[in-house]
């Protein structure tokens, strides 16, 4: 493995949070966007909470909205000894077929001046007040495009499946909510931090339901709200450690050599890995060299146990600034968030190139 896991890990846990509120527990903190702003790193956080139980019952938080047009979060429960209730999944309930998620995500930001020791704010940075964002936001990509950052984020709900929204900031302190970007179901959307032959260009990953698998797309934009030219660029590998679905994982990284894309695979038994693909710089559907293993696989205690074992999953990685070595952050089990870094260029020996 090319991994250099960092000593401290994991970086945050779900002690390291506030509830948003006391009718919460947090019960992960992982799946992180990272960003340099100014002369810190910045975590972007999904911060999963559910509401404190109640023995012999199953209490799960929903987003409700009523005619004034105010939203808020109510807490649905669940008598255990209901046989029209199934809570056999930790991370989703059926009442009656209707799905409720056991949680319900919001993204909170982490600040360190050194990369690796993290203190989470108090507050949410970004919290569910939409329609669309009635079972919570998660799995943030920050881009920065000029002096503005724009945070890309999965808006999931019942009646609109899995969006993608896009936000900005400019300070990570306000934040404005912008448009859909992506309609459903979509995921994994890392927009390329410059412009590729004059538009600004997006990975995604499109989700079919009657024919397909869950691939890596591309797509362009004249100003980052209206996307097209879509085009597949590459697909899960029968066999190999990313036979059940892909997606992008960090913002790519323009290299020497061309964008250099840190990427999940899992197999169909959810074991997820991280790999590395690098695309064209002129033109990113073309792929120069792609991993034949991991660049880092679930080997860790903190990787191999939680939420859900086996899964390394990562949102964002930042230059470290001597040109070469890149620190990747990435959720551990689903639950937890930790970090290891690669060198650029054992990652292109491993690609070959």
């Amino acid at each position: 493995m090319l991994a250099k896991r960092l000593d401290k890990n994991p970086l945050v846990v779900q002690s390291m949070v506030k509830p948003s509120s006391p009718e919460f527990e947090v019960t992960c903190a992982f799946n992180a966007a990272a960003i340099k702003h100014g002369n810190e790193t910045l975590l972007m956080l999904r911060v999963a909470e559910r509401a404190v139980q109640r023995d012999g019952f199953v209490s799960v938080p929903v987003l409700k909205f009523y005619e004034d047009n105010s939203s808020k979060i109510e807490i649905l429960e669940f008598d255990k000894s209901d046989p029209k209730l199934d809570y056999s999944d930790p991370r989703v309930i059926f009442y009656e077929g209707m799905p409720y998620l056991t949680t319900i995500s919001h993204l909170r930001l982490a600040r360190s001046v050194d990369g690796i020791n993290f203190v989470v704010e108090d507050t949410p940075a970004i919290f569910p007040d939409r329609p669309e964002e009635s079972y919570g936001i998660e799995d943030s990509r920050i881009t920065k495009l000029g002096d503005t950052y724009y945070i890309q984020y999965k808006s999931v709900s019942y009646e609109s499946s899995i969006n993608v929204t896009l936000a900005t900031t400019k300070d990570f302190v306000t934040y404005e909510k912008g448009p859909i970007i992506f309609c459903p179901e979509n995921l994994d959307v890392a927009i390329f931090p410059e412009k590729v032959n004059g538009m600004y260009a997006a990975l995604h990953r499109p989700i079919p339901k009657q024919i397909g698998q869950p691939c890596m797309w591309l797509a362009y934009s004249p100003d980052l709200i209206h996307w097209g030219h879509h085009k597949l660029v590459m697909q899960p590998r029968p066999g190999k450690w990313d036979d059940g679905r892909i997606g992008a994982s960090a913002v790519p990284i323009l290299t020497e050599k061309g964008w250099l894309e840190i990427y999940h695979g899992a197999t169909d038994a959810n074991v997820y890995c991280l790999g590395a693909v690098l695309l064209d710089t002129n033109d990113p559907t073309r792929i120069l060299a792609r991993s034949e293993e991991p660049i880092i696989a679930p080997e860790a205690w903190y990787e191999t146990e939680g939420f859900l074992p086996n899964v390394i999953f990562s949102c964002g990685a930042v230059e470290d600034g001597d040109g070469d070595t890149i620190t990747v952050y990435y959720g551990a089990a689903d639950h937890i968030t930790c970090g290891a870094k690669f060198s650029i260029k054992e990652i292109f020996a491993h690609l070959g190139v």
